[in-house]
């Protein structure tokens, strides 16, 4: 339904899109130094926008023709999709103005505005992630089991355009949903890093405890201080603090083996994969649905902890945010009382635990660890007191995360209710803020 105002136009006469380079794969590294990021399909989020802390990130060590250097807020489309549904072709991410030099890759379109006074960058944007384009783009595909687009085929596009001002109000009101999801992963993502240096400077580098033996202020509120020893012992891990001891994480910590079967899984029950999972951070944003499971899941409660086995060097943990059922390739763990939930979590999510399960790991292409392995990690274990007191501030933590993330889901589905209904004039700029504003 185009409002009297739109022009129906072909998106070729507003945009180029070029094609990426042929990068070199013996030229990929993982291990990132400062050298550019050439972007893959594996890096963007299938909403929109990159992924780049739960996917695979890697830099280019090798000679390439300039050209192929991204600004940032170029757009970049996805031009093949291995499933024959094709709901991946002409998804768009827009690249971040971070510091880090990003290449543009072969198989990945690059949108180059042809004329900034009739459409706005940030209108295509969101243009892209509409159902219409993807449509258009897989029923034009070639190819079978992975479905190919083209520049020429993006191009022929036929969409009608709402005037520039319009086309700003559009953008700006799903732009403002996305940016207090974006805001909430970052608050997140500080959480995190504030729970992981507490966990570090009270269970690893023994800070209060060295403070106390040097004859130093620990910097802890009185009650908080008083609980920590003021000396050190020997031990098999070296030296701790003296009235703690080693122990080993099954003292503390069980998987509750919940089987269930997928004729006793209501469709709707949350399913959580591997590839919902992502790297190096214990909010879970994502998950999907148990219709059509046909293997044995495990069951989960909210708040328990759920490890990815399969390849643990992905270093996949996160903090359950529902009840739900998740692969048999994910541990489900539990703390064996309440007071323990901080400590588990920090170690289950530490570089050190990881590397202990990678390590312990058994299979070559696919090598998966177990709980009976991850039980037998060794650990230093403190007084109950230190726990709790941890434990307060972790669980604090985790709790305004998981209530931040539902927030975004929420907000999440506003922005992809509007979506459809501001590309095709259905609803009205006012309509639209209002509904953006109530939920604010």
């Amino acid at each position: 339904m185009a409002v009297s105002s739109w022009v129906p136009v072909k998106l070729g006469d507003l945009v180029e899109i070029k094609h990426g380079w042929p990068f070199k794969s013996e030229s990929f590294h993982e291990y990132l130094t400062d050298q550019p990021i050439v972007l893959s399909i594996g890096n963007f989020r299938y909403t929109g926008g990159f992924r780049f802390k739960e996917t695979f990130v890697k830099e280019y060590r090798d000679t390439y023709p300039k050209e192929y250097e991204l600004a940032p807020g170029d757009i970049l489309l996805i031009m093949t999709c291995q499933t024959a549904g094709g709901e991946i072709l002409g998804i768009p991410a827009k690249v971040p103005n971070d510091g880090r030099v990003y290449l543009h890759n072969q198989r990945l379109g690059k949108v180059v505005i042809r004329d900034d006074t009739r459409v706005a960058p940030d209108y295509l944007y969101w243009l892209f992630l509409g159902h219409e384009f993807n449509r258009e783009l897989v029923t034009s595909a070639s190819g079978t089991k992975i479905l190919h687009t083209a520049p020429s085929r993006i191009e022929a596009f036929r969409f009608d355009l709402p005037p520039i001002v319009e086309q700003q109000a559009i953008a700006h009101i799903l732009g403002t949903l996305d940016e207090k999801i974006e805001l909430n992963r970052r608050q997140n993502e500080t959480l995190e890093a504030m729970a992981r240096a507490l966990f570090k400077s009270w269970f690893v580098d023994f800070d209060p405890v060295r403070a106390k033996a040097e004859g130093r202020d620990t910097g802890l509120p009185g009650h908080i201080a008083d609980l920590f020893p003021n000396s050190f012992a020997d031990s098999e891990l070296g030296e701790i603090p003296k009235g703690w001891r080693i122990g080993s994480l099954g003292e503390i910590a069980e998987h509750p083996r919940r089987g269930i079967q997928p004729e006793e899984i209501d469709p709707s029950t949350p399913y959580i994969a591997l590839e919902h999972m992502p790297r190096r951070c214990i909010a879970l944003t994502e998950w999907g649905t148990s219709g059509g499971l046909e293997s044995n899941k495990f069951e989960f409660k909210t708040g328990e902890i759920l490890f990815g086995k399969l390849r643990p060097y992905f270093h996949k943990v996160g903090v359950a945010p529902i009840n739900g059922v998740c692969s048999t390739d994910i541990v489900v763990v539990k703390p064996r009382t309440e007071k323990w939930f901080g400590f588990v979590l920090s170690h289950l999510s530490s570089v050190e635990f990881v590397d202990h399960t990678n390590a312990g790991s058994t299979g070559t292409k696919m090598p998966r660890t177990s709980w009976a392995e991850m039980s037998r990690y060794s650990l230093v274990i403190p007084d109950d007191a230190i726990t709790t007191a941890f434990n307060v501030q972790v669980e604090a933590a985790v709790m305004q995360i998981n209530a931040s993330l539902h927030e975004s889901r929420t907000l999440a589905a506003i922005r992809d209710t509007l979506l459809p209904k501001l590309l095709s004039g259905e609803n009205r700029i006012s309509e639209a803020e209002k509904l953006v504003k109530a939920a604010k």
